[in-house]
C-alpha cells in the first residue's frame, strides 16, 4: 500500500533540505501516473541505459517513490478539508467504496473457491460493516489479490478494480479521519507532500535524462522519456 511505501522511504524523503524541495509543476496524480508508466516503459531498455550511467536502483525504487507521493498527497488533501467538506466527500464517495468491497469479495470468493485457506480469509474480510471496517477490507483485499495473481487471472479479473481499492483505502481513510473531527497541521503535511514529490521527481528526471541521451535518434523509444502532461 501507499502508506507502506511512504514508511519505507520516510527517512530519505524527510531528510531533503528546504532548498532542495521542488513545488509540483503539474497535478500530483499526473506525476504519479507518469512515474508508474515510466517504470513499465524503461524495463526493456536496461541493457542500454545502465552502460550509459543510469543507476538501475532508481528504476527499482520508482513504484515505491510513486506510492509515497500518492500517500503524502492524500494526507495533505485530508488536512486541507474542513470537517464539513470531509463529511460531504465521504457521503458522496463511500457508497462506491462499499460497493467495490462487495464486488471484490464476490470475485475473490469465486477465484479462490478451491483454496479453503484463501476462502476463509475472504470470509473473514466479509465480516464487519463499519466505515473503518470497509477501508481495512479494501487494504486487505488488495494485499490478498496481489499475493494470488494467477488465481485471479484465471477468472479474467479486472486489475483496475484492485488499483482503485488501493487508492480508496488511502484517500478515504484520510477523509474519514477528517470527517470525524481529527485536527491536522496542514503546513507540515504540505511540506512532506512537496518533499515526496521532489524525491520522485529526482528519480524520474534522472531516468528520463539517460533515456533521451541513449535514444536521441530512436523516436519510438525516445517518446517514452518525455512527460506526456507537458507535451500536451
Amino acid at each position: 500500500m501507499s502508506k507502506q511505501d511512504f514508511e519505507t522511504l520516510q527517512e530519505p524523503i524527510l531528510a531533503l533540505r528546504p532548498e532542495e524541495v521542488k513545488i509540483p509543476n503539474m497535478p500530483v496524480h499526473a506525476s504519479v501516473q507518469e512515474a508508474e508508466d515510466l517504470f513499465e516503459w524503461v524495463q526493456e531498455d536496461q541493457e542500454k541505459l545502465e552502460p550509459a550511467g543510469l543507476d538501475w536502483q532508481l528504476v527499482t525504487d520508482l513504484p515505491l517513490r510513486a506510492g509515497a507521493l500518492r500517500y503524502s498527497e492524500a494526507i495533505w488533501n485530508r488536512d486541507s478539508l474542513t470537517r464539513e467538506e470531509a463529511q460531504e466527500q465521504w457521503k458522496e464517495q463511500s457508497p462506491e467504496a462499499f460497493d467495490l468491497r462487495d464486488v471484490l469479495v464476490h470475485d475473490f470468493t469465486h477465484a479462490f473457491r478451491r483454496q479453503s485457506d484463501l476462502t476463509n480469509k475472504v470470509r473473514a474480510i466479509r465480516e464487519g460493516g463499519s466505515n473503518s471496517d470497509m477501508l481495512q477490507d479494501l487494504n486487505n483485499l488488495y494485499q490478498l489479490g496481489m499475493d494470488n495473481k494467477p488465481l485471479l487471472d484465471a477468472i479474467g479479473f479486472d486489475w483496475e478494480k484492485l488499483e482503485q481499492a488501493r487508492t480508496w483505502s488511502d484517500e478515504l481513510a484520510s477523509v474519514l479521519a477528517r470527517a470525524n473531527g481529527e485536527r491536522f497541521d496542514t503546513e507540515e503535511t504540505k511540506v512532506i507532500r512537496d518533499k515526496a514529490y521532489t524525491y520522485l521527481k529526482e528519480a524520474v528526471d534522472e531516468i528520463r535524462l539517460h533515456g533521451k541521451y541513449v535514444f536521441w535518434r530512436d523516436d519510438n523509444r525516445y517518446r517514452g522519456y518525455i512527460s506526456k502532461y507537458h507535451r500536451e
